[in-house]
Parts: structure tokens; sequence; C-alpha cells
């Protein structure tokens, strides 16, 4: 900035000094502004950042919003669309230009939130969240129900009379939230995770009642819906009436067309178990009865078909007997014919036996100390020993000479 002499003294501003006192005054005068308006020349930069303009009938003004916020959004922008958007004023200095950089936006009118519903919709869908297949069925009769709902209205009240009258003595655990408005969404998301963790928990119920898109609105964002992905527990979603359809419908495990419904969804009425348990035992009995009673005639079948046992032994036993002496005889026959025999062999080898031999007067001579058989005088020489059995006794001889 420089200062020209002459009449008086006159400042003259560089184009950046400029630029930067304009920069300072709009930024400290506007650092947080809501500002409403149309899409247009929307363009999404590769690095991520959102670029448009945003404008009504009379004026424009450019606008930025980086990617830090672009994630976060729960709508595509595109030209056309009506917004509400939060940020601050500011300058590019580059090119001399004021813009707004935007940290919230939001899309305004039932057209642009059934855009961004669609939208929502479609891309989840890519992803699978809509799958059956991932759907889990619904206990048939859950220990303990959780509930996220708003803690006052008449929804909480009619869920909990119809549970009451159904099942008297279930367990409820309601984990209150808001249903509407900003930080709605977030209190669901966080509700579905603390149900999670609660013990014995079988089965979540997302419930609110009826309402306009815009009051439905926190069950579109896209953090329930990927809560509602993420639970182990299943999860049903009673929301609205019945022609009412949110993102939560479209993932939960159920959908339930009213939150009434779905108290009389998940959990059955014990009258009618504790009926369906007394038929079956009746059933049950008399088809023990009936087994029984037949099993009777079956035994007494038998037994009329059965012979005394007694008779039977009676008669094994005379038989048995007849056998045995018939065994007896047999073997003593049996054994008087061997012992005939063997005295017939007895006899024949008493008259071989050596002995008798010896009795007539014979000797048997053995070669000493061999026990050698001597048959022939040739094959002895002067001096052996001889060991001679007689009839009775024994003798020890030395050959004096041995001739043929």
């Amino acid at each position: 900035m420089n200062r020209l002499e002459g009449s008086g003294p006159v400042f003259v501003y560089t184009v950046s000094d400029l630029t930067r006192e304009i920069r300072d005054i709009l930024e400290s005068n506007f650092p947080s502004i809501w500002v409403e308006g149309e899409i247009s020349n929307c363009h999404l930069h590769s690095s991520g950042h959102l670029y448009f303009t945003l404008k009504d009938d009379r004026a424009q003004i450019r606008a930025v919003m980086f990617r830090s916020q672009v994630q976060y959004l729960s709508f595509v922008p595109e030209d056309g669309m009506h917004v509400l958007c939060l940020g601050r004023l500011g300058v590019y200095e580059a090119r001399g230009e004021y813009q707004l950089y935007l940290d919230f936006m939001e899309p305004r009118g039932v057209g642009a939130l059934l855009l961004a519903f669609e939208q929502l919709k479609a891309r989840l869908a890519r992803e699978g969240l809509f799958d059956q297949e991932r759907k889990r069925r619904i206990p048939f009769l859950p220990r303990v129900v959780g509930i996220v709902t708003s803690p006052t209205g008449a929804v909480i009240r009619d869920m909990l009379q119809i549970l009451g009258r159904r099942f008297p003595n279930l367990q409820v655990v309601v984990r209150p939230v808001k249903v509407q408005g900003e930080g709605a969404a977030e209190e669901i998301s966080q509700a579905i995770e603390d149900l999670n963790q609660w013990p014995g928990v079988d089965v979540i119920v997302v419930a609110r009642g009826g309402g306009s898109l815009e009051d439905l609105w926190a069950f579109n964002e896209e953090k329930v819906a990927r809560a509602i992905a993420a639970s182990k527990v299943p999860v049903v979603s009673a929301v609205g009436h019945e022609v009412d359809y949110t993102i939560a419908d479209f993932v939960a495990d159920l959908r339930a067309p009213t939150p009434s419904a779905a108290a009389e969804l998940i959990v059955p009425l014990k009258a009618d178990l504790e009926r369906a348990i007394l038929d079956l035992r009746t059933r049950l009995l008399h088809a023990m009865e009936k087994n029984l009673k037949d099993r009777r005639a079956h035994v007494s079948n038998f037994m009329g078909r059965l012979q005394d046992p007694r008779r039977r032994v009676r008669q094994e036993r005379l038989l048995l007997d007849e056998l045995l002496s018939s065994l007896q005889r047999a073997m003593k026959a049996e054994l008087k014919l061997k012992r005939s025999l063997l005295e017939q062999r007895a006899a024949v080898l008493e008259t071989l036996s050596p002995l008798k031999i010896l009795g007539r007067g014979y000797s048997i001579v053995r070669r000493h100390p061999q026990r050698e058989i001597i048959r022939e005088a040739s094959s002895l020489s002067k001096g052996d020993l001889l060991d001679i059995t007689f009839h009775r006794g024994t003798a020890l001889c030395t050959v004096e000479s041995a001739s043929e």
C-alpha cells in the first residue's frame, strides 16, 4: 500500500493488499453461515473435493466442500437439487473471488429427500446389504427383547402392552433414543450397538410411529443402515405405518408394518403355546397307552403259543438220562474190549521179553563203559572190560583171551 502526495494523503492498495483486507472482513463477519439454494455446475474432483455453484433466481455464489466432509454426505449432490448448507465465507485470493467453504449439506424438500433415499438405497443394494441370503431368522421364542425407540409416546406403551399380554414374563430392555431431528441417527446406531452387548438379547426392534418423510429421515441415514447390517443380533424394523418404507426396512432381518405388528410378530401367545403343549401331552399319553395295549396283546398271543418250559425240561432230562446210560454202557464195553486186547498184547510181549530169555540161562554181554552189546567174540580184545547181565544180577569181567 503506497501513499500519493498532493492535496492530501491518498492510499493506493495493491491487489493483494485489497484482496487480503476484503478476505479478513468477510471471514470475520461470516465465520459460520447457513445458505439455501440450488446446485449448478456440480463437479466432484478426482481429489475428492466437491465444487459447485449455489444459486437462486437472482444471484449465485461459488461453493466448495472438501473430501473430509464429502464422505459424510447421505446423498449424491446433482445439478438442480435444492440444498441447505452450513459453512463459512472466504476469499480465493488467486482469482479474487469470494466463495463458501461448506461443512454440512442436506437436501431440501420432499423431492430432494426422495432422490437421496433412492441414491442410498441403490448403493447399499449394490453392496448386498439387502440380500435375502444375509438375513437371519427371528428366534421363535426370544428370552430377552431389546427395543430402540423414544421413551415417551404411544409406540413404546403399545409395544409393552402387547408384549405383556402375549407373554407376561418376557424380559424387555428399552434403549431410549431420539427418533427424529439432529443427532437421532447417531443415537439409534449407538443404541443398536449397545443392545448387541446386552447379555441375553435375542432380537432387537427398531421402532417409531408414523410421520412425514422428513420425520422418518433418521431411519434413512447410512449410519443406521450399517449399524443394523453389522448387528450380531437379528433386527426387526418397525418404522412408521404400513405404507412407509425406510432404508432400515430393507437392511433389517424382518420388516414389520407397524410397531404394534412387530410386538405380535416376534413373540407368540403364551396361551397358545400352553394349549399346544397340553395337546401334545394328551396325544403322547394316548399314543403310549395304545402302544402298551398293543404290546400286551402281542405278549398274550405269544404266551398262548408258547409251551410250558417245565414240560420241555422234564422231557430233555429223561432224554439226557437215557443218553447218559447208553454212554456208560458203551464206555464199559469199550473198556472191556480194550483191556482184553491189552492182556493179549502183554502176553506176547512177555513171551518176547529178554528177561524171559535170561531166565533160561542166557546172559547179555556189553562193553564197559560204552554199553555196546557184544555179539561176536572176534570183536573183543584182551583186557576189554565187559558188563554181563544175568537173569539175576550183573558182573564186571576182564577178557583174558577171545576166540571164535
